[in-house]
């Protein structure tokens, strides 16, 4: 399966047995994003969260002592 990242427009190839392939098969609304971009969002969160100025709203409690 043939998907493109919905930041960069790289386009890259799924199997289509994964669990991801079938999401993006089964519900349009979900998207793909390449594991470039998901490392650059996820570093500059990371980043925005030490200046403590970030409010990271997370929906349970559970979710926020794991963090």
């Amino acid at each position: 399966m043939r998907v493109k990242c919905v930041m960069c427009d790289t386009i890259e190839e799924l199997v289509d047995d994964t669990l991801e392939a079938k999401r993006l098969r089964n519900r349009p609304i979900h998207t793909h994003m390449c594991n470039n971009c998901h490392q650059r969002i996820e570093q500059r969160t990371k980043e925005r969260l030490a200046t403590g100025k970030f409010h990271f709203y997370r929906s349970s409690r559970k979710i926020e002592e794991d963090f």
